[in-house]
């Protein structure tokens, strides 16, 4: 990553709101409609030797409700038999039963070591299907949601190894060619890694094109590669134009290069780790700079050249490169600067600061083959003036006008199980990456399709707030743009202890957490109040007011499937599917 440009999340002051006053419970009813499926719901439990909390991140939290972006109100699970059920809403008074769109020609049950069955909607008019054997589906639908012109059609089925979930896949064309690119996930073992959990992560990026040969149209396999790491990703999916790939996790990907460009990569890393030793060390006061130099036994006096200028410096050794060569991070008396060799065959340069008093931080600017040497009375003076941020004492002055961070009044919903998530894009071509952002503190949440035409947005915690960010592969300089902001969900969502699901709907209008068993939250945007409120602490009236609303399922079975749309909230658990009306159509 040593190539990457580090960048920095940009927050819209426009979408934050700092006066605002929380959530009022509300307790407005909400129409809950719920459908008895006509078979349960093809979960898959994990098994013993799936104990790893990667395991549990990737299957055993998936969810098991597909929503189809490219249709409103259009949603899709597999249930026991191995059919594609959809249930497609117009109207929630009319509800009709989910009805089969594809059955998986495997029998899903003969296999002891499958995953989870998985769907993505690449297109209006393609989707990928895994039966989580190992098997890859691409699927030709027709327009879906209807049931007079959807109808799925195999165009494309082939056995890719061990069992995988799809992550996300994109349709597009490239010098007018059809193809699709697929992001399949696994966890698998390792054997080589004997004091980690034991396993790694994989995402193999499949890209599949349609191949024309005489009146032969067919789709064919034309490129794999695979990126390995060692954690489960949070987010993972590949650009609309399929040139690049953007990952949030934990601990950091890279691709699995092939055996020539392991070797190559294994040289590299012989020079680099030849050239580990410091090539020089310097050391400086307030009005000049040392610098000490190692000389070989076969060097004499007349081997060396040291050329000085205001601003530059040149060391050269017999006829060999320069050793030192560079502007200097400030200027010199050329003319006092000095050389000697020392007893010990070291070769001492003395440099007059022009500017005394400032302190460098380097030497030659952009030179990293040296080191600098502190002594023990700049050490000491650098401790006693960092010695007010710390203290043995929690708070040692606490009349003082800024007293140091009490970590006694952190809540337990401030804490950060990970705080060294980051998110990187990859380019397709070099493999490499590109951009990488240290997400730090804030925290990944949820993500959702606002465009389909898109990338998946991603939501993050800053603060206590939930910021929502849109990835735009073709802007270079606005890559991923804050376009809206969920005020306190971050604070909220942390003392959820048994959430499960997250997700906001397309228009922002509202978000909503639910718990493994029965209960949903949601949150809604501050709107306008029809009626005059005061603020009694305040004495001021209240324009607007964000509204919490409860809702309380009727059904003991766990909660397998959660998504949201601009209008409703669609649940789904073993044997039932739930519709919770949030908004109108107005």
């Amino acid at each position: 990553m040593a190539g990457a440009a580090h960048c920095s999340l940009q927050a819209k002051r426009l979408l934050l709101d700092p006066k605002f006053e929380g959530y009022k419970l509300s307790l407005e009813p909400l129409a809950c409609y719920q459908l008895r499926l006509d078979a349960a719901v093809a979960e898959v439990q994990l098994r013993d030797d799936q104990y790893t909390l990667d395991h549990m991140r990737a299957f055993g939290m998936y969810n098991y409700l597909h929503l189809d972006s490219w249709y409103q109100d259009n949603v899709y699970y597999v249930d026991q038999f191995g059919r594609v059920m959809n249930l497609s809403v117009t109207l929630d008074t009319a509800l009709q039963k989910p009805r089969e769109v594809f059955r998986l020609p495997a029998d899903l049950t003969a296999y002891d070591t499958r995953l989870c069955a998985s769907i993505h909607f690449s297109s209006p008019t393609r989707v990928t299907l895994s039966d989580g054997t190992g098997r890859l589906y691409l699927i030709k639908s027709g327009k879906r949601g209807n049931s007079a012109s959807e109808k799925w059609e195999i165009m494309f089925n082939e056995e890719l190894g061990s069992p995988f979930i799809i992550a996300h896949s994109v349709s597009f064309v490239k010098s007018d060619t059809h193809s699709l690119a697929v992001l399949l996930l696994r966890v698998e073992k390792d054997e080589l890694d004997t004091k980690g959990s034991g396993f790694h992560v994989t995402l193999e990026w499949v890209t599949i094109a349609e191949i024309s040969k005489e009146d032969d149209h067919r789709y064919e396999i034309v490129k794999r590669r695979v990126l390995q790491g060692k954690s489960v990703p949070h987010y993972a999916a590949i650009e609309p134009s399929g040139d690049g790939l953007m990952i949030v996790s934990h601990r950091p990907f890279k691709f699995m290069e092939s055996e020539g460009d392991k070797l190559e990569e294994n040289d590299d890393e012989k020079v680099l780790n030849e050239k580990k030793d410091p090539l020089y060390y310097w050391q400086q006061t307030e009005d000049d700079v040392t610098i000490t130099v190692h000389l070989p036994q076969d060097i004499t006096k007349d081997d060396i050249k040291v050329r000085f200028s205001p601003d530059n410096i040149c060391v050269t050794l017999s006829d060999q490169p320069p050793l030192m060569e560079g502007k200097l991070y400030s200027s010199v008396d050329h003319e006092s600067c000095t050389w000697i060799i020392k007893e010990n065959k070291s070769l001492e340069i003395s440099l007059i600061k022009k500017n005394e008093g400032p302190r460098w931080p380097e030497l030659i600017v952009g030179d990293t083959s040296g080191e600098f040497i502190m002594d023990s009375s700049q050490c000491s003076e650098i401790t006693e003036s960092l010695m007010h941020l710390t203290s043995e004492v929690m708070n040692p002055n606490p009349e003082k006008e800024k007293p140091p961070c009490n970590a006694q009044e952190l809540e337990e919903c401030d804490a950060f199980l990970e705080d060294g998530a980051s998110l990187c894009r990859f380019d397709g071509d070099t493999l490499k990456v590109t951009h990488i952002i240290n997400l730090g503190s804030n925290q990944y949440l949820f993500s959702v399709v606002v465009n389909p035409r898109e990338m998946p947005c991603f939501c993050l915690r800053h603060d206590v707030d939930a910021f929502l960010w849109q990835p735009h592969s073709d802007q270079l300089e606005n890559m991923w743009e804050h376009i809206a902001t969920f005020n306190a969900l971050g604070y909220v969502q942390a003392s959820k202890q048994d959430k499960k699901f997250m997700a906001c709907a397309p228009d922002y209008s509202y978000a909503a957490l639910c718990e493994c068993l029965r209960r949903v939250f949601i949150y809604r945007q501050p709107t306008p109040l029809s009626t005059v409120l005061y603020n009694r602490k305040e004495g001021r009236q209240v324009g607007q007011v964000a509204k919490q609303l409860v809702a309380t399922l009727e059904a003991n079975d766990p909660i397998l499937g959660f998504q949201a749309t601009n209008e409703r909230l669609f649940v789904l658990t073993t044997k039932t599917l739930f519709l919770i009306k949030v908004n109108s159509g107005n």
